[in-house]
């Protein structure tokens, strides 16, 4: 069965190399049409993510959307998702010459104005819209940090992707590296990528409210700016037809009453309902075949 695994991943990953190369033959605009139609389609083969994209979609609108709604919803994030791979597959393409074309920006003076207080900034991305592209165009306009993110179980899938990040210069620390590097970062007064919207119960969390349910949500973006002073920015990455937005929010006002945990709690489900607002609005492009709602309470007290 080990075997049968590791010849499926390999054989993925040449078709991933095959279709890299196929993509970038064509012009962007007619990629993103057949990435999209590509992700429509997948929606109706990869039989367990749909199951669960609906799944979640329901409990999330079950009580404000038709089903008929739900559904539609749910072959969008497929196609977003479609169109993401396909941008990713273009990163070669991108370039400080053209990236004003592709990204309007709503909202950079406000990380300028974070970094000039000298304590660190937190980006606090999501996966929402295409979150590899946001990372790509902060470091087009010279904006530069290294980016928290979680090691890929299969080497070559991981190789391939940090590749395609490092040539827009994008710099990654692993989630298990020392978190020492990351506070070197913050306390030099520089800034930092991280995306927490995920259920990952290998990390220190809290359950906030999500969708009217609780959710296990990573405490790191909290506990850091509590331990160095760094403001946290939410930033979002819209994709609207070919055109996307990035959009920083305003930074997250901490409360800081000194009792440590209680702090963590209330802050975690300050910038939660950032990053649910947005899923409210433009709810096909965020991942909802993952299992957000995975960790209960009762799991944590066992």
């Amino acid at each position: 069965m080990v075997m049968k695994r590791k010849a499926i991943r390999s054989v993925l990953y040449y078709l991933l190399i095959i279709a890299r190369f196929i993509i970038r033959l064509f012009p962007l605009g007619l990629g993103l049409f057949i990435g999209g139609i590509l992700g429509r389609l997948a929606y109706y083969i990869v039989r367990k993510e749909r199951i669960k994209t609906l799944a979640n979609l329901r409990l999330a609108f079950g009580k404000e959307k038709s089903e008929k709604e739900i559904r539609r919803i749910g072959r969008e994030v497929f196609a977003n998702l479609g169109k993401n791979l396909v941008e990713l597959a273009d990163f070669p393409k991108i370039n400080k010459s053209n990236i004003n074309t592709l990204v309007s920006e709503n909202g950079l003076h406000k990380i300028n104005k974070a970094l000039g207080k000298k304590n660190g900034v937190i980006i606090l991305a999501s996966h929402f819209g295409n979150w590899e592209l946001l990372a790509a165009y902060l470091t087009l306009k010279d904006y530069r940090g290294p980016v928290i993110a979680r090691k890929i179980y299969y080497e070559k899938y991981d190789r391939l992707l940090n590749d395609l990040r490092a040539s827009k210069n994008v710099e990654v620390i692993y989630r298990d590296e020392s978190p020492k590097k990351i506070l070197r970062v913050l306390k030099s007064g520089g800034m930092i990528g991280i995306l927490a919207d995920q259920d990952v119960d290998s990390v220190e969390g809290v359950f906030v409210d999500f969708f009217g349910e609780l959710a296990y949500t990573p405490t790191a973006p909290v506990s850091l700016a509590l331990a160095t002073g760094a403001q946290i920015l939410p930033c979002f990455l819209i994709r609207e037809g070919n055109r996307r937005t990035f959009i920083v929010e305003d930074p997250i006002e901490l409360e800081i009453s000194g009792n440590k945990e209680r702090d963590v709690a209330i802050n975690t489900q300050k910038w939660s309902r950032v990053i649910e607002s947005y899923l409210r609005k433009y709810p096909e492009q965020w991942v909802w075949m993952h299992r957000r709602w995975k960790t209960r309470p009762e799991d944590k007290n066992k």
